[in-house]
Protein backbone atom coordinates (compact mmCIF):
# COMPACT_ATOMS: atom_id res chain seq x y z
CA UNK A 1 0.00 0.00 0.00
CA UNK A 2 0.97 3.64 -0.34
CA UNK A 3 3.75 4.68 2.07
CA UNK A 4 2.27 7.03 4.67
CA UNK A 5 4.93 9.68 4.05
CA UNK A 6 4.71 9.64 0.24
CA UNK A 7 3.38 12.99 -0.95
CA UNK A 8 4.59 12.62 -4.55
CA UNK A 9 2.05 11.09 -6.94
CA UNK A 10 3.24 8.00 -8.78
CA UNK A 11 2.34 7.49 -12.45
CA UNK A 12 3.08 4.57 -14.74
CA UNK A 13 4.81 5.52 -17.99
CA UNK A 14 3.38 3.08 -20.49
CA UNK A 15 0.73 2.22 -23.03
CA UNK A 16 -0.26 -1.30 -22.01
CA UNK A 17 -3.38 -1.64 -19.82
CA UNK A 18 -2.22 -5.09 -18.68
CA UNK A 19 0.83 -3.45 -17.10
CA UNK A 20 -1.45 -0.90 -15.45
CA UNK A 21 -3.43 -3.73 -13.83
CA UNK A 22 -0.25 -5.46 -12.65
CA UNK A 23 1.21 -2.33 -11.09
CA UNK A 24 -2.03 -1.49 -9.27
CA UNK A 25 -2.11 -5.01 -7.86
CA UNK A 26 1.55 -4.88 -6.84
CA UNK A 27 1.67 -1.38 -5.33
CA UNK A 28 -1.88 -1.23 -4.06
CA UNK A 29 -2.30 2.18 -5.71
CA UNK A 30 -1.51 4.18 -8.84
CA UNK A 31 -2.11 7.91 -9.24
CA UNK A 32 -2.06 8.18 -13.02
CA UNK A 33 -0.39 7.21 -16.26
CA UNK A 34 1.47 8.91 -19.09
CA UNK A 35 1.33 7.73 -22.70
CA UNK A 36 3.01 8.83 -25.92
CA UNK A 37 3.24 7.65 -29.55
CA UNK A 38 6.38 5.58 -28.89
CA UNK A 39 4.75 3.72 -25.99
CA UNK A 40 1.64 3.03 -28.05
CA UNK A 41 3.82 1.74 -30.90
CA UNK A 42 5.33 -0.80 -28.47
CA UNK A 43 2.06 -2.23 -27.18
CA UNK A 44 1.50 -5.97 -27.84
CA UNK A 45 -1.54 -5.40 -30.07
CA UNK A 46 0.37 -3.07 -32.38
CA UNK A 47 3.50 -5.22 -32.50
CA UNK A 48 1.56 -8.41 -33.21
CA UNK A 49 -0.35 -6.74 -36.03
CA UNK A 50 2.84 -5.43 -37.64
CA UNK A 51 4.59 -8.79 -37.27
CA UNK A 52 1.73 -10.35 -39.24
CA UNK A 53 2.51 -7.92 -42.04
CA UNK A 54 -0.30 -5.49 -41.33
CA UNK A 55 -0.26 -1.73 -41.37
CA UNK A 56 -2.57 0.91 -39.98
CA UNK A 57 -4.27 3.87 -41.57
CA UNK A 58 -4.09 7.16 -39.68
CA UNK A 59 -7.67 6.61 -38.52
CA UNK A 60 -6.92 3.06 -37.37
CA UNK A 61 -4.01 4.02 -35.13
CA UNK A 62 -5.81 7.07 -33.80
CA UNK A 63 -8.77 4.87 -32.83
CA UNK A 64 -6.41 2.30 -31.32
CA UNK A 65 -4.83 5.00 -29.15
CA UNK A 66 -8.29 6.14 -28.02
CA UNK A 67 -9.28 2.58 -27.07
CA UNK A 68 -6.08 2.06 -25.08
CA UNK A 69 -6.45 5.23 -23.03
CA UNK A 70 -10.11 4.41 -22.35
CA UNK A 71 -9.04 1.09 -20.86
CA UNK A 72 -6.35 2.79 -18.78
CA UNK A 73 -8.74 5.51 -17.62
CA UNK A 74 -11.23 2.91 -16.41
CA UNK A 75 -8.49 1.33 -14.26
CA UNK A 76 -7.51 4.62 -12.60
CA UNK A 77 -10.70 6.74 -12.75
CA UNK A 78 -9.51 9.10 -10.01
CA UNK A 79 -6.08 9.53 -11.56
CA UNK A 80 -4.76 11.46 -14.52
CA UNK A 81 -4.03 9.99 -17.96
CA UNK A 82 -1.75 11.97 -20.29
CA UNK A 83 -2.46 11.69 -24.02
CA UNK A 84 0.03 13.15 -26.50
CA UNK A 85 -0.86 15.02 -29.66
CA UNK A 86 0.96 14.24 -32.87
CA UNK A 87 3.49 17.01 -33.40
CA UNK A 88 6.40 17.00 -35.80
CA UNK A 89 8.50 20.09 -36.47
CA UNK A 90 6.01 21.42 -39.02
CA UNK A 91 2.85 20.96 -36.92
CA UNK A 92 1.24 24.30 -36.09
CA UNK A 93 -0.42 25.24 -32.82
CA UNK A 94 -3.94 25.24 -34.26
CA UNK A 95 -3.53 21.63 -35.41
CA UNK A 96 -2.14 20.58 -32.01
CA UNK A 97 -5.07 22.32 -30.34
CA UNK A 98 -7.57 20.61 -32.65
CA UNK A 99 -6.13 17.22 -31.75
CA UNK A 100 -5.98 18.13 -28.08
CA UNK A 101 -9.64 19.06 -27.92
CA UNK A 102 -10.64 15.80 -29.57
CA UNK A 103 -8.38 13.71 -27.29
CA UNK A 104 -9.64 15.55 -24.22
CA UNK A 105 -13.14 14.28 -25.03
CA UNK A 106 -12.02 10.65 -25.01
CA UNK A 107 -11.91 10.23 -21.23
CA UNK A 108 -12.92 12.30 -18.18
CA UNK A 109 -9.42 12.40 -16.67
CA UNK A 110 -7.34 13.39 -19.70
CA UNK A 111 -4.24 15.59 -19.56
CA UNK A 112 -3.17 16.66 -23.05
CA UNK A 113 0.54 16.56 -23.84
CA UNK A 114 2.00 19.33 -25.97
CA UNK A 115 5.74 19.72 -26.65
CA UNK A 116 7.60 22.50 -24.84
CA UNK A 117 8.22 24.22 -28.19
CA UNK A 118 6.96 27.56 -29.48
CA UNK A 119 3.95 26.03 -31.26
CA UNK A 120 3.31 23.73 -28.32
CA UNK A 121 3.23 26.64 -25.89
CA UNK A 122 0.88 28.62 -28.12
CA UNK A 123 -1.43 25.60 -28.18
CA UNK A 124 -1.15 25.05 -24.42
CA UNK A 125 -1.92 28.68 -23.67
CA UNK A 126 -5.14 28.48 -25.67
CA UNK A 127 -5.98 25.00 -24.37
CA UNK A 128 -5.88 26.10 -20.74
CA UNK A 129 -8.06 29.11 -21.51
CA UNK A 130 -10.66 26.80 -23.07
CA UNK A 131 -10.71 24.46 -20.07
CA UNK A 132 -8.32 21.70 -21.09
CA UNK A 133 -5.80 20.17 -18.70
CA UNK A 134 -2.30 20.07 -20.20
CA UNK A 135 1.10 18.46 -19.77
CA UNK A 136 4.05 20.24 -21.42
CA UNK A 137 6.44 17.48 -22.37
CA UNK A 138 10.02 17.25 -23.67
CA UNK A 139 11.21 19.92 -21.24
CA UNK A 140 14.98 20.09 -20.84
CA UNK A 141 15.69 23.51 -19.33
CA UNK A 142 14.64 25.77 -16.51
CA UNK A 143 13.83 28.43 -19.11
CA UNK A 144 11.32 26.11 -20.79
CA UNK A 145 9.71 25.41 -17.40
CA UNK A 146 9.50 29.15 -16.71
CA UNK A 147 7.82 29.64 -20.09
CA UNK A 148 5.28 26.92 -19.25
CA UNK A 149 4.49 28.76 -16.02
CA UNK A 150 4.01 32.06 -17.86
CA UNK A 151 1.98 30.61 -20.74
CA UNK A 152 -0.49 28.96 -18.37
CA UNK A 153 -0.68 31.74 -15.78
CA UNK A 154 -4.13 31.85 -14.19
CA UNK A 155 -4.77 28.10 -14.45
CA UNK A 156 -5.75 26.25 -11.30
CA UNK A 157 -3.50 23.65 -9.69
CA UNK A 158 -3.99 20.25 -11.27
CA UNK A 159 -4.60 21.65 -14.74
CA UNK A 160 -0.95 22.06 -15.77
CA UNK A 161 2.01 19.66 -15.60
CA UNK A 162 5.53 20.20 -16.92
CA UNK A 163 7.56 17.09 -17.74
CA UNK A 164 11.35 17.50 -17.48
CA UNK A 165 13.11 14.53 -19.13
CA UNK A 166 16.00 13.57 -16.86
CA UNK A 167 17.28 10.37 -18.47
CA UNK A 168 17.94 12.00 -21.83
CA UNK A 169 20.05 14.67 -20.12
CA UNK A 170 21.99 11.97 -18.28
CA UNK A 171 22.63 10.28 -21.63
CA UNK A 172 24.59 13.32 -22.79
CA UNK A 173 26.60 13.68 -19.59
CA UNK A 174 24.43 16.23 -17.76
CA UNK A 175 22.91 15.60 -14.33
CA UNK A 176 19.22 15.51 -15.18
CA UNK A 177 18.25 15.46 -11.51
CA UNK A 178 19.71 18.97 -11.16
CA UNK A 179 16.99 20.14 -13.54
CA UNK A 180 14.29 18.73 -11.26
CA UNK A 181 15.86 20.43 -8.24
CA UNK A 182 16.15 23.73 -10.12
CA UNK A 183 12.55 23.73 -11.40
CA UNK A 184 11.05 22.67 -8.06
CA UNK A 185 12.98 25.48 -6.35
CA UNK A 186 11.97 28.03 -8.99
CA UNK A 187 8.28 27.11 -8.76
CA UNK A 188 8.31 27.54 -5.00
CA UNK A 189 8.57 31.27 -5.72
CA UNK A 190 5.38 31.18 -7.79
CA UNK A 191 1.69 30.50 -7.20
CA UNK A 192 1.92 26.70 -7.45
CA UNK A 193 -0.31 26.31 -10.50
CA UNK A 194 2.23 24.19 -12.44
CA UNK A 195 3.14 20.75 -11.09
CA UNK A 196 6.50 19.13 -11.82
CA UNK A 197 6.21 15.68 -13.39
CA UNK A 198 9.61 13.97 -13.41
CA UNK A 199 9.88 11.95 -16.64
CA UNK A 200 12.40 9.81 -18.51
CA UNK A 201 13.17 7.91 -15.31
CA UNK A 202 15.85 5.28 -15.91
CA UNK A 203 16.56 3.71 -12.53
CA UNK A 204 15.51 3.40 -8.89
CA UNK A 205 17.76 6.28 -7.79
CA UNK A 206 15.97 8.64 -10.18
CA UNK A 207 12.70 7.64 -8.52
CA UNK A 208 13.96 7.96 -4.94
CA UNK A 209 15.76 11.26 -5.46
CA UNK A 210 12.78 12.82 -7.26
CA UNK A 211 10.67 11.90 -4.22
CA UNK A 212 13.23 13.49 -1.91
CA UNK A 213 13.39 16.66 -4.02
CA UNK A 214 9.64 17.09 -3.73
CA UNK A 215 8.63 16.47 -7.34
CA UNK A 216 4.84 16.66 -7.44
CA UNK A 217 4.58 13.64 -9.74
CA UNK A 218 6.95 10.99 -11.10
CA UNK A 219 6.13 8.86 -14.13
CA UNK A 220 8.01 5.58 -14.04
CA UNK A 221 8.44 2.71 -16.53
CA UNK A 222 6.87 -0.63 -15.67
CA UNK A 223 10.08 -2.50 -14.84
CA UNK A 224 11.27 0.16 -12.38
CA UNK A 225 7.89 0.44 -10.65
CA UNK A 226 7.83 -3.35 -10.44
CA UNK A 227 11.28 -3.34 -8.84
CA UNK A 228 10.19 -0.66 -6.36
CA UNK A 229 7.10 -2.64 -5.46
CA UNK A 230 8.96 -5.92 -5.06
CA UNK A 231 11.42 -4.21 -2.71
CA UNK A 232 8.56 -3.06 -0.48
CA UNK A 233 8.19 0.55 -1.74
CA UNK A 234 11.36 1.91 -0.09
CA UNK A 235 11.45 5.65 0.61
CA UNK A 236 14.50 7.95 0.70
CA UNK A 237 15.48 8.64 4.30
CA UNK A 238 17.20 11.70 5.76
CA UNK A 239 20.54 10.06 5.01
CA UNK A 240 19.75 9.36 1.35
CA UNK A 241 22.34 10.78 -1.04
CA UNK A 242 22.04 10.74 -4.82
CA UNK A 243 25.17 9.65 -6.68
CA UNK A 244 25.38 11.57 -9.95
CA UNK A 245 28.31 9.40 -11.05
CA UNK A 246 30.27 12.41 -12.25
CA UNK A 247 27.60 13.88 -14.51
CA UNK A 248 28.00 17.59 -15.23
CA UNK A 249 26.12 19.94 -12.94
CA UNK A 250 23.24 21.96 -14.39
CA UNK A 251 23.43 25.32 -12.58
CA UNK A 252 20.27 26.90 -11.21
CA UNK A 253 19.25 30.19 -12.80
CA UNK A 254 17.53 33.07 -11.03
CA UNK A 255 14.51 33.03 -13.33
CA UNK A 256 11.89 35.77 -13.25
CA UNK A 257 8.45 34.14 -13.42
CA UNK A 258 6.69 37.43 -14.10
CA UNK A 259 7.81 37.72 -17.74
CA UNK A 260 5.78 36.81 -20.81
CA UNK A 261 6.47 33.29 -22.01
CA UNK A 262 7.75 34.61 -25.35
CA UNK A 263 10.60 36.36 -23.51
CA UNK A 264 12.22 33.08 -22.44
CA UNK A 265 14.70 31.13 -24.53
CA UNK A 266 12.86 27.84 -25.01
CA UNK A 267 15.03 26.36 -27.75
CA UNK A 268 16.69 23.01 -27.05
CA UNK A 269 18.01 20.38 -29.42
CA UNK A 270 16.63 17.50 -27.33
CA UNK A 271 13.12 18.93 -27.63
CA UNK A 272 13.55 18.96 -31.40
CA UNK A 273 14.99 15.43 -31.39
CA UNK A 274 12.20 14.18 -29.16
CA UNK A 275 9.53 15.56 -31.47
CA UNK A 276 11.27 13.98 -34.44
CA UNK A 277 11.47 10.60 -32.72
CA UNK A 278 7.86 10.56 -31.50
CA UNK A 279 6.52 11.52 -34.91
CA UNK A 280 8.79 8.96 -36.59
CA UNK A 281 7.48 6.19 -34.34
CA UNK A 282 3.90 7.23 -35.07
CA UNK A 283 4.51 7.46 -38.82
CA UNK A 284 6.14 4.01 -38.83
CA UNK A 285 2.75 2.49 -37.95
CA UNK A 286 0.93 4.09 -40.85
CA UNK A 287 1.09 2.54 -44.30
CA UNK A 288 -1.19 0.01 -45.84
CA UNK A 289 -4.76 -0.35 -44.52
CA UNK A 290 -5.09 -2.45 -41.37
CA UNK A 291 -5.16 -6.13 -42.22
CA UNK A 292 -3.16 -5.74 -45.44
CA UNK A 293 -0.03 -7.82 -45.90
CA UNK A 294 3.35 -6.85 -47.32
Amino acid sequence: MRPHNLKTRIFLDGGNPDETKEIIKLLGFLDGQTTNPTLIAKTPGVREHLERGGRFTSEDIYNYYRDVVKKISALIPRGSVSIEVYADLSTKADEMLRQGREMFSWIPNAQIKFPASQEGLIAAEQAVKSGLRVNLTLCFTQEQAAAVYAATRGAKRGDVFVSPFIGRLDDRGENGMDLISNIVGMYRKGDGHVEVLTASVRNMDHLLYAIKLGSDIITVPFEILKEWGEKGLPMPGDDYRYDSKGLRTIPCKDSDLSKKWQDYDISHDLTVKGMENFSKDWNSLIGQPAGART
